[in-house]
């Protein structure tokens, strides 16, 4: 390794400790001036808690056993959702893909239904799939499957013409350029679907459990309302944050690991 090359690797290691470094003050400043805010009654601690109350809640919860029974029932109803949302949007965007009439066909009703609120649809919901964890899953997987599929099959469309043409005149089948570089070429594509799947699964998940559930985050800031304990409320949402943030981190250190394939 060249001389330029280990200066060029350190510049990059120093940047990303700094990075780490600020995100880490800005945290720390903010959780710093809620709690002093909070001490000094500048803000509302019923309303808006602390940092300090959050820990006690969490203490309590842990205590009690429900803690991790939350995060548990979320996080399961969460992944779920989001291999079920991805795996069925990667097959309809092929089917999609290969039969571009249908695509046509399909196109202003795939636009209604993406643009249509589902927390509309979740009596209709519950009273189909009952009051259970089935219909948070269903919930989160209407709100992520169609975002799934018009994602990917966008990517599958942004196909480079001229390489398809020269499969083509390769003599290749559907399979081949199927395998070999329609797919290939989305990885990006479908990588950032996942993304979007992801934070949609988690939207999707916390609205059904809102409507129906007796477990999870959702229904931990639901009860903290219900007996105006806002401490669980604002301890439901600091979780949500760091899910949300741990689940995008996950998604990250996929998108490394397809992209040496590439």
């Amino acid at each position: 390794m060249s001389v330029e090359q280990k200066k060029y690797l350190k510049t990059l290691k120093i940047n990303k400790i700094k990075i780490i470094f600020w995100q880490f003050l800005i945290i720390s400043t903010l959780l710093i001036l809620w709690e002093i805010l909070a001490n000094y009654n500048i803000i509302s601690p019923f309303i808006y808690s602390s940092p300090s109350r959050i820990i006690k809640t969490i203490i309590e919860l842990i205590k009690n056993h429900n803690f991790f029974i939350h995060i548990y029932v979320t996080l399961m109803e969460v992944l779920i959702a989001f291999f079920l949302g991805m795996s069925l949007g990667f097959i309809i965007a092929l089917i999609l893909y290969e039969f571009k009439f249908l695509a046509k066909i399909l196109d202003p009703f795939l636009t209604m239904l993406n643009s249509l609120p589902k927390v509309a649809l979740g009596p209709l919901i519950i009273i189909i799939f009952g009051a259970n964890i089935k219909s948070v899953i269903i919930m989160a997987l209407l709100i992520n499957l169609i975002v799934s599929i018009i994602t990917i099959y966008n990517g599958f469309l942004g196909t480079d013409e001229y390489r398809l043409k020269l499969f083509h005149s390769m003599k290749a089948n559907k399979w081949q350029i199927l395998t070999k570089l329609i797919i290939p070429s989305s990885y990006q594509t479908i990588i950032a679907s996942f993304k979007l799947c992801i934070a949609q699964t988690l939207v999707g998940v916390i609205m059904g459990e809102f409507l129906v559930s007796k477990q999870g985050i959702g229904y931990l800031i639901v009860y903290g309302k219900q007996v105006f304990n806002l401490n669980y409320v604002m301890t439901g949402i600091i979780l949500l944050a760091i899910i949300s943030y741990l689940l995008y981190k996950l998604i990250i250190i996929l998108e490394k690991k397809l992209l040496k394939y590439i």
